[in-house]
């Protein structure tokens, strides 16, 4: 049917002897123990670690390689009376990092400067120009958050400038190669042996900030939990814990620019969750570095004052509202020439405009991927540059494949699932062809299809509040610990389905034993084959109701196929 991608169904293996074991050894319910399993938690003390994180089951930050260097360079720094700037990357992990170490520095009595490259007309990294203007500010030291792992030219500039450079980042640097600086952390370094490798870059400024305190002071978890969620990394060990204590600090934060941003997205007052940072906080503090400066988001972290505050979280709101148009215009523009130009039948989906917005490339190759399921490229050629986002699949390393394809690129960097690069136009065609000869050895040639992870089949009849309520000590859900989703096979549809705003489609179900109302965001498009009285397999979470009335479970479906 158009516009549904069949999802193949992975129904993960119960094991109902480690089940119990966890079950009786934690007095947890089954549900949860086998849940933890699928999670790969296997433990009594793993189980225990997950359920129950707190502060204390943080890592010593002096694990993390040349962290000390880091913390005594900053100590001198506050000595001597030396001025600091702070150079972040423009996206929510780097905004959130630069006001967290601005913090951080102030309690340490450092007067510090921020500054945030513009995305458009400087570009991503630290660049080679901020030795001149760092020393025409009088800097001693520069300290980068979520860039310089690969800045080798601007690292040797800093030091030729006569100042010292400490880099904080977490993304994959060039092998054994790292910049001249006094301290590189990055939990990736090679000879790097931290415990847990996948914190956000905002992780390791709470991880420098214990360091430089003795503790990490609570009332900035809410700045921890937005940067880290916002940049999908997983959601386990160190980052879970950042995440699960930070939620309910975002919601009665003291901070005006985080109170003015939940008042002016109509989130205030809210329970906090993982899902209200990723689709509402963060595409609005985004939004600020995608169509102009990210300085109004940093600005509006740093607020000291609510007036300011409620008048930068609109400027937000209005570059959100900016980016939303110019995004679907995009998209409509790629999808075209995707279908026209036979794109989607390559492995990997290379698409390329004149005069695309650079800051909307990430969303649109974002979408692209949930359309077609193919990693993809999107590239906007400009002043005679190309400049390109790609977003991957499950099991399709990006940062290897443009790798592969490193001696056609200007510049490259990222990860698995996400990365950047620059190339000359010229040679936008040959890197599509080498980046999909590379795809050919790593994908299958049979089609590519989401696949949709399943927790567990359970009947209807077993679906209450009580249950949704344990389901949710599993929380926070997202990357690595993605919300719960369960399976429940020849269920009677018990309602015509009416589809209702943003494509959502509502109808009620039945095991002959417990009806339940199913909803499904955006499935609109199933209304023509769920009827009355079909049979049909549900994947779904199961969440809770509570619009007007007092709380009913209820399935938020994440597929549906008529029974066979």
């Amino acid at each position: 049917m158009p516009g549904i991608i069949s999802k193949l169904w992975n129904l993960k293996t119960p094991d109902p002897l480690l089940q119990k074991t966890l079950s009786d050894g934690l007095g947890i319910h089954p549900v949860i123990a086998q849940l933890l399993i699928n999670r790969q938690i296997v433990s009594i003390s793993e189980a225990e670690s997950f359920l129950s994180s707190g502060l204390a089951s943080l890592h010593n930050p002096f694990l993390l390689t040349d962290m000390d260097q880091a913390v005594s360079r900053i100590q001198e720094a506050a000595s001597k009376g030396e001025k600091v700037l702070i150079y972040g990357d423009y996206d929510v992990d780097g905004v959130t990092s630069s006001a967290l170490l601005r913090r951080t520095l102030k309690r340490l009595g450092i007067q510090a400067i921020n500054y945030i490259p513009h995305r458009m007309e400087e570009g991503y990294g630290l660049n080679v120009g901020i030795a001149d203007f760092a020393l025409a500010q009088g800097i001693q030291l520069i300290i980068t958050v979520d860039c310089g792992i690969n800045a080798f030219d601007a690292a040797t500039a800093v030091k030729a400038a006569g100042m010292d450079l400490i880099i904080i980042d977490h993304h994959e640097p060039d092998g054994e190669r790292i910049p001249a600086a006094v301290a590189v952390i990055d939990p990736k370094r090679l000879d790097c042996l931290y415990p847990f490798k996948k914190l956000s870059a905002v992780g390791l400024v709470a991880k420098l900030t214990q360091a430089l305190l003795g503790h990490l002071p609570e009332e900035d978890l809410d700045l921890v939990a937005i940067g880290t969620v916002a940049d999908v990394v997983t959601l386990r060990g160190e980052n879970r814990i950042f995440v699960k204590l930070g939620l309910p600090w975002i919601e009665g934060t003291k901070k005006h620019g985080l109170r003015a941003l939940l008042e002016v997205a109509k989130i205030s007052g809210k329970k906090m969750k993982p899902y209200y940072i990723g689709f509402i906080l963060g595409p609005r503090l985004n939004a600020a570095g995608r169509m102009d400066s990210a300085n109004i988001a940093l600005d509006l972290l740093l607020s000291e004052d609510m007036v300011s505050a409620i008048a930068l979280a609109r400027s937000l709101e209005e570059h959100n509202l900016s980016r939303q148009k110019m995004q679907l215009s995009v998209v409509d523009e790629a999808m075209a020439m995707i279908e026209d130009q036979q794109l989607k039948e390559n492995p990997i989906i290379v698409v390329a405009k004149q005069g695309w917005h650079r800051g909307v490339l990430g969303i649109v190759a974002s979408r692209i991927v949930e359309k077609y399921y193919r990693p993809t490229v999107v590239i906007s050629i400009q002043d005679g540059l190309g400049t390109g986002s790609a977003r991957s699949v499950e099991g399709f390393h990006l940062h290897q494949a443009l790798t592969s394809c490193a001696g056609m690129l200007d510049n490259y960097g990222g990860h698995q699932r996400a990365a950047g690069l620059r190339l000359k136009p010229e040679n936008i065609n040959v890197f599509r062809d080498a980046i999909n000869d590379f795809a050919r050895h790593m994908i299958t040639q049979t089609p590519q299809v989401p696949v949709l992870d399943i927790d567990c089949e359970i009947p209807l009849s077993s679906i209450d509040v009580d249950l949704a309520d344990i389901i949710e000590s599993m929380e926070p859900h997202g990357e690595g610990n993605p919300s719960p989703v369960f399976c429940s096979r020849n269920a009677i549809v018990k309602s015509v389905p009416a589809v209702f705003g943003r494509d959502t489609l509502k109808f009620w179900v039945s095991d002959g034993v417990k009806t339940i109302s199913a909803v499904g965001f955006g499935m609109g498009s199933h209304k023509e084959t769920v009827k009355l009285g079909t049979k049909v397999d549900l994947a779904y979470n199961i969440t809770i109701d509570d619009w007007n009335k007092a709380p009913t479970a209820q399935l938020t479906l994440k597929d549906l196929k008529v029974s066979s």
